[in-house]
């Protein structure tokens, strides 16, 4: 016994024994390493060995959505509702290209995503072979970058250098498109790479700091202008200390709500095309911009060459190339927010700016947001306050594209970052549901609400099977106005009342494909206590579906008219 031990000790300590194993394995091992535990895709023929891998795995959970677009979402909704890249699956041909609009949204909003796709054989490519398209090419504007892995070796490093891309710097998607026999090949691997992560940034320029602090100091009527940026690096409560010091009013873009509470004493809500009037009136007055983490997008600025004209501007940004892209800054600072914020805070010397405040208070009593029948659960903002009153602050809100959309983004009481998820970048029909049930995915304690209209939810609404199927705790409420409501809107404002293509001749019954979906329902028009109804139909675990019609001559308000500056909106 005595003369074993030695050789059993020997063998503990060796490294593990090399394992053969393919690309598809390798695959599914790397994103196990990952820690990724769901991915969301539909399965093809140029992809089917990695789904024949990924049968064996006892860590990863397969979400088998309806339409590949709705994959995308899904990962998206889990990502943004973590902060963590995640994971979306196609085969080759139209699955991939089924994906490019939720990739492309992703780059647009940074969401790290990382994309994986199958390609036909290596000797197939450019043969016009069946399914095949460049999906390299296809993808190469719209990702932060992508592979064509060329062997089954290359997927050890390109695996964990997709999540790291995905992660690091601004965040954004990264696609890895895999040929069916790359998939297939098989090979040994002894030695396991690291899982990929957030790579750390070059540290900011202190100078450029110390000249912002000094910026602001001396300000009398700074306003800090909020972005995405700050809700994906974690700087939230960093970006609030620092307003609350320095008595900076605060406003947040679109992609932002939720970084400051929205009943903040500095909040002044979000600025811009459907943002409140003294929003804007009170930037075109301030004398320094403090904008971190935003890109000064024209859904914001309005006319940039009028967006706040009396101010200078220091702009802190994770992404060099966003620095005096749009409005030159005086001070540019790349970098991470939250670091730079940290590095930022003490240099800034604690001042109550009362008469800017003052100001402030005085016009937001003048020109406050006007949101009628509050009070009426069955009209456009009644119900969207009623649903906040069901609900308390851990609820995740995410929304489509359309009316529905801005009146939720000026009413809802949004309260903590990332608790919103919505399509600013590009803007996408159809985005909510699956990103809704992606957020449950992420987050299963959480009541996840997504408000869509009837001309979103129609987009991918093959997506309820999928929401049926998880079971997800997601409550969808539908505002139907039988319109492309901002299409309708602004044919009504700026094209003469030339309404075309843009009323709904014939809708389908709502409730009776959510029912046949298997997903329970409530029709708000006939429910004697709407009210309590909602309240029922909110607290009630599952999925969801709450209907209500609103009126197709329900605007928007207030609106700035395209091309114009932000001051001369109109209504509201």
């Amino acid at each position: 016994m005595n003369a074993s031990a030695p050789q059993a000790a020997r063998q503990t300590d060796a490294a593990p024994a090399p394992e053969t194993l393919t690309g598809a394995q390798i695959v599914v091992r790397l994103l196990e390493h990952q820690g990724v535990t769901t991915v969301s895709g539909i399965p093809g023929g140029a992809i089917l060995p990695f789904y024949d891998a990924l049968s064996a795995s006892e860590k990863i959970r397969h979400v088998l959505a309806r339409h590949e677009q709705g994959a995308g979402f899904i990962a998206q909704g889990m990502a943004r509702a973590s902060g963590q890249p995640a994971v979306c699956l196609a085969s080759s041909g139209p699955g991939a290209t089924n994906l490019l609009t939720a990739i492309a949204d992703a780059k647009l909003d940074s969401i790290p995503l990382v994309a994986i796709t199958g390609q036909v054989p290596r000797s197939m490519i450019g043969t016009d072979a069946f399914q095949e398209v460049d999906t390299y090419g296809l993808t190469i504007p719209i990702t932060k970058h992508n592979f064509l892995v060329n062997s089954a070796e290359e997927l050890l490093e390109v695996i964990p250098r997709a999540f790291t891309l995905a992660a690091s710097g601004r965040p954004g998607p990264v696609l890895v498109d895999i040929p069916k026999d790359v998939q297939a090949q098989a090979i040994e691997v002894s030695e396991w790479p690291a899982p990929g992560g957030r790579q750390a940034l070059p540290a900011p320029d202190m100078a450029a700091i110390e000249k912002a602090a000094a910026m602001i100091n001396a300000a009398e009527r700074p306003i800090l202008y909020l972005g995405g940026g700050v809700v994906h690096s974690g700087a939230a409560e960093a970006a609030v200390a620092l307003a609350e010091k320095a008595s900076l009013p605060t406003t947040m873009t679109l992609m932002a709500l939720g970084a400051m509470p929205v009943d903040h004493p500095l909040s002044i809500h979000m600025l811009g095309m459907h943002g409140a009037r003294y929003t804007n009136l009170l930037l075109e007055e301030c004398d320094l911009l403090i904008a971190v983490g935003a890109r000064f997008d024209d859904r914001a600025t309005g006319k940039v060459a009028a967006f706040c004209p009396k101010a200078q501007i220091i702009h802190i940004d994770i992404d060099p190339s966003e620095l005096d892209k749009i409005k030159n800054a005086h001070v540019g600072i790349a970098g991470d927010v939250g670091e730079v914020l940290e590095k930022l805070s003490p240099l800034v010397e604690a001042h109550l700016r009362k008469r800017w405040l003052t100001h402030m208070g005085d016009l937001r009593s003048r020109f406050r947001l006007q949101r009628p029948n509050l009070e009426d659960p069955r009209s456009h903002y009644g119900l969207i306050q009623a649903v906040a009153d069901c609900l308390d602050d851990s609820a995740a809100i995410a929304t489509d594209v359309g009316q529905h959309q801005m009146w939720v983004a000026q009413a809802y009481p949004l309260r903590r970052p990332r608790q919103w998820l919505t399509s600013g970048g590009l803007g996408t029909m159809g985005f909510g549901v699956p990103a809704a049930l992606g957020a449950a995915l992420a987050e299963p304690e959480r009541t996840v609400v997504c408000f869509t209209g009837d001309g979103s939810i129609l987009m991918n609404i093959q997506e309820l099977a999928t929401i049926a199927e998880a079971g997800a705790n997601l409550k969808i409420v539908l505002m139907n106005n039988d319109a492309l409501g901002l299409v309708y809107q602004q044919q009504e404002l700026f094209y003469g009342k030339r309404y075309f293509a843009s009323k709904f001749a014939g809708q389908p019954d709502f409730l009776k494909i959510a029912e046949g979906f298997g997903i329970d329902t409530l029709d708000l028009d006939t429910a004697a206590d709407p009210r309590a109804a909602l309240r029922q139909a909110l607290q009630r675990p599952g999925p969801c579906l709450i209907h209500a019609f609103i009126d197709m001559n329900e605007k928007v308000y207030p609106m700035v008219p395209p091309g114009a500056a932000n001051t001369d909106m109109i209504g509201g």
